[in-house]
């Protein structure tokens, strides 16, 4: 059986879980409410402020989904109560960020500034002219934005110039080594 299928998932206090037909599952919190349907050959139980997630079958598709299943009800549980945040750094000479309203404005070295908006459900902060934080409930929602606005302008291997994740390693490379033989 999966290790991290059968592992309950406790719901917290505040926290409401709602199973409907269709395997559709709503998790209500203090910071919002988020809503999946999943597959149904997956069996979802409530009982005494847990979720367990069964199979039915014990093929290898089905052994995948338990774990799948059981992982995305965990982070819709966690978002619900405590969210999610992706920080980016920006490095680079000239390179900055700045809040405008919601959005955020990006000079990364092109001859305009990049403007980004946020989708609903996640919203941008930042800290000084160099960090981005992309917060919200949704765990796929953020990081999907934060991989979005990574895209930007990705790290470069020889000066490590551009948006990367906070604590990500940037693989360098040596620059040209001099002279070379006549």
């Amino acid at each position: 059986m999966s290790r991290i299928g059968r592992m309950p998932i406790p719901v917290p206090q505040g926290v409401d879980v709602r199973l409907e037909q269709n395997n559709t599952v709503t998790v209500k919190g203090p910071k919002g409410t988020l809503t999946q349907t999943f597959h149904p050959d997956v069996v979802i139980v409530q009982e005494d402020g847990v979720l367990q997630v069964q199979r039915q079958q014990e093929d290898g598709f089905h052994r995948s989904l338990h774990g799948l299943t059981r992982s995305l009800l965990n982070n819709m549980v966690q978002g619900v109560t405590a969210g999610y945040t992706k920080t980016l750094e920006i490095s680079g000479v000239g390179y900055r960020v700045t809040k405008d309203g919601n959005d955020i404005v990006l000079a990364l070295g092109f001859s305009h500034p990049v403007r980004v908006s946020p989708p609903a459900g996640v919203t941008f902060a930042t800290e000084g002219t160099s960090r981005i934080h992309v917060s919200g409930i949704d765990k796929q929602l953020v990081g999907e934005e934060a991989a979005n606005i990574r895209a930007i302008r990705e790290p470069e291997p020889y000066k490590g110039k551009g948006i990367a994740y906070r604590g990500e390693r940037i693989r360098r490379k040596a620059g040209k080594t001099g002279k070379g033989k006549k």
